[in-house]
């Protein structure tokens, strides 16, 4: 077992460091201010987890940069991945941040070609190293689908084709498991899991993920996914808490038709009409959605305004705005690379249908 009670994961409102946002009104009938806050989440390991934090997907001459901005700004929680190259820009954000190691979130994921459990924790150091910090304070298996083992992050045949390995996700957690023991790691989890791979741990290990990060929007909400994880105590973290905002989904074909149509969440209307209420952005509201449902948040933005405007997310809607926000979910999955990864991901969740077989690699 991973050291700590495992239990539900709770909310900690700790005081705010931010003045009170003073927001320009639609009406002037209603008056409101509203409190920015820091809102943390306690983990099953004990640890605390930030609820709004900064993904660096994409974009890696901007990192070092924008992770120092964001730090500098607020921010506590880095999401980044092996996959993504940025690490070492990371690592060295956070360094030029000025901010100690120990106030920082910061979080990484093992890729798909070195789930074998004797590559585990020789790709953690790789990690480390670029990240260069002793520990991750939460290390995620990216996929349950295992590529064949090797240097190549895409292994592919002549027909391109991707090349599946022989070791099961089983495996890979179990050697993720013992490193916590080192020292080295403070939490697992995982991402992209289903409801039935994520029990299958459970039952074969009795380690239960500290996190699961997954996408989740208002036009994808996993109602009953999310019960089924929090009642498990795993916390979500929120993977394109803007939906299709990013074309980087479009563009792979990994989406459904009716994916690209939609129109982009801050062309919501009803999220424009809350946002007025509270003189909150869409993007904003968005956030805010996930946050007030116990989840934390990992936009990504290397624009200074945008990151500012991200930081200010963290406030208190009103449960009848969470309800109204509820009607927005059209089970839309941007992110289904099922059909070039050789493996139905997100078998037993929704959204899944109509995927094609798109690549970016």
């Amino acid at each position: 077992m991973l050291s700590g009670a495992i239990r539900r994961a709770s909310a900690v409102a700790r005081p705010s460091t931010f003045p009170s946002f003073s927001p320009r009104l639609a009406s002037p009938s209603i008056v409101r201010t509203i409190a920015t806050r820091t809102t943390q989440f306690t983990l099953n390991t004990g640890a605390k987890i930030p609820a709004l934090g900064f993904g660096t997907f994409q974009d890696a001459d901007a990192q070092e940069d924008a992770v120092a901005q964001c730090l500098k700004a607020g921010f506590r929680l880095i999401d980044t991945a092996q996959v993504y190259h940025v690490e070492d820009a990371v690592g060295r954000g956070v360094k030029k941040s000025g901010v100690p190691r120990e106030d920082v979130f910061l979080a990484t994921k093992l890729w798909c070609n070195k789930f074998h459990p004797d590559d585990v924790a020789a790709s953690l150091d790789d990690s480390l190293k670029a990240l260069d910090t002793p520990y991750v304070d939460l290390l995620l298996m990216h996929y349950p689908v295992v590529f064949q083992r090797g240097d190549e992050p895409f292994p592919r045949d002549a027909n391109g084709r991707m090349i599946l390995g022989k070791t099961t996700y089983v495996d890979t957690w179990k050697a993720m498991a013992d490193l916590v023991k080192s020292g080295k790691v403070k939490a697992i989890g995982v991402s992209n899991f289903s409801q039935g791979e994520i029990q299958t741990l459970i039952d074969k290990t009795d380690v239960v993920p500290a996190v699961h990060q997954m996408e989740v929007h208002p036009y994808l909400q996993q109602a009953k996914f999310n019960e089924y994880l929090r009642a498990n105590g795993i916390h979500v973290v929120q993977f394109s808490p803007l939906g299709n905002m990013n074309p980087f989904y479009r563009n792979t074909g990994w989406s459904k038709d009716i994916a690209h149509t939609t129109p982009p969440i801050t062309e919501s209307k009803l999220l424009k009409e809350i946002g007025d209420k509270y003189g909150k952005t869409p993007v904003q509201i968005a956030l805010a959605w996930g946050i007030n449902n116990g989840r934390s948040v990992i936009p990504k933005s290397v624009v200074d305004w945008q990151i500012e405007q991200n930081l200010a997310a963290d406030f208190e809607l009103d449960p009848a705005d969470i309800e109204k926000i509820s009607t927005m979910d059209q089970k839309l999955r941007f992110n289904d690379p099922s059909a070039d990864y050789e493996y139905r991901l997100y078998s037993d969740l929704e959204g899944i249908e109509g995927t094609k077989d798109g690549k970016t690699h």
